[in-house]
């Protein structure tokens, strides 16, 4: 039984370690510019930064700036930040800040990650937002994404303002007690650098090839 005790602690400490780290990654820091990307959404249609500042403003809504989300389905991580991440667009998107969410995992090695599950999932979680699939991993290295859920918030010349977690409490909304998206979007409209302008993104190692 202590045997058994030992090697559950020892198993319980390697998920956290792997889930609060992220390895060292090439990408994108903050101050520099963001690629656009040209990936299918869960819509059918391809979709691009350029893309969805055209579908705004044809709503009237000049966008300001873009919530790159790299999320999936299948993260435990993820699913807790699945209703904060839609909240997050319906708060955030009228005001010009929508959300860009992308399933940056290998289906091969994720199937309930492809796109008729992104599709389903997004159906009966009724995300408003934007969900594409990175289907041959470009994009994602491009950014430098580890983590699913992971932010990279632009602003419209595509300039990245902020990188990491959504918020600061991951398994319990009610607790949250810095909301960095949503400060960092203050910041900015007000004339400021984000504060923090990077966190550590928590979340599952994005699975590649």
């Amino acid at each position: 039984m202590q045997k058994l005790l030992s090697l559950m602690v020892l198993g319980l400490g390697t998920f956290l370690m792997l889930a609060f780290t992220n390895p060292m990654v090439e990408g994108l820091s903050v101050g520099d510019t963001a690629p656009d990307f040209n990936l299918k959404s869960i819509s059918g249609e391809m979709v691009s930064l350029e893309t969805t500042a055209a579908a705004y403003a044809e709503k009237g809504i000049e966008v300001k700036g873009f919530i790159v989300t790299f999320t999936c389905n299948t993260c435990p991580y993820a699913v807790m930040y699945e209703d904060r991440l839609q909240a997050l667009h319906a708060e955030m998107a009228p005001q010009g800040w929508p959300v860009v969410a992308i399933q940056p995992n290998d289906i091969e090695i994720k199937p309930e990650d492809d796109l008729p599950a992104m599709e389903q999932r997004a159906k009966d979680k009724g995300f408003t937002f934007d969900y594409l699939l990175d289907a041959q991993q470009e994009v994602y290295p491009a950014y430098g994404a580890s983590r699913t859920p992971h932010v990279f918030l632009l602003n419209k010349e595509l300039k990245v303002e902020y990188i990491g977690a959504i918020d600061d409490n991951p398994r319990d909304a009610a607790a949250v007690g810095d909301r960095f998206v949503v400060n960092a979007i203050k910041k900015i409209e007000a004339g400021d650098k984000p504060d923090p302008d990077f966190t550590r993104a928590i979340g599952c190692g994005i699975k590649s090839k």
